[in-house]
């Protein structure tokens, strides 16, 4: 799959996150847990390729087909898990964007936490 935008190495590069290798995003646990439960003794080394790209470059519908294979689980379910990271990351784009943000979030993080 062709990459979209600057490479990684490239100081130009929108948005992408050099850290992108060690990110524990939500498509990241998803994927480990499906893959685990599948039986792959390398999850967590699939799971740690596969997650950038749903991020970075977006997944085909090969993809996603292949994904609910390897997984066990629906295409509909690898989607809804996708849209999800999608949505997390735009959230977290948005605190980026807005570091005062940060301040509330972290403080209504502390209010959900049970005590």
């Amino acid at each position: 799959m062709p990459i979209i935008g600057p490479g990684h190495d490239d100081p130009e590069c929108d948005n992408y996150d050099p850290a992108w290798k060690a990110q524990n995003t939500p498509f990241r646990r998803w994927l480990l847990k499906k893959l685990t439960a599948a039986g792959y003794d390398n999850a967590a080394e699939m799971a740690r390729g596969c997650a950038p790209a749903n991020r970075y470059q977006g997944l085909s519908t090969q993809e996603i087909y292949g994904l609910a294979f390897e997984t066990g689980a629906t295409v509909d379910e690898v989607r809804a898990a996708h849209k999800a990271d999608l949505a997390d990351w735009a959230r977290e784009q948005e605190l980026r964007n807005h570091p005062d943000l940060a301040v509330v979030d972290a403080d209504l993080n502390r209010i959900a936490r049970p005590t």
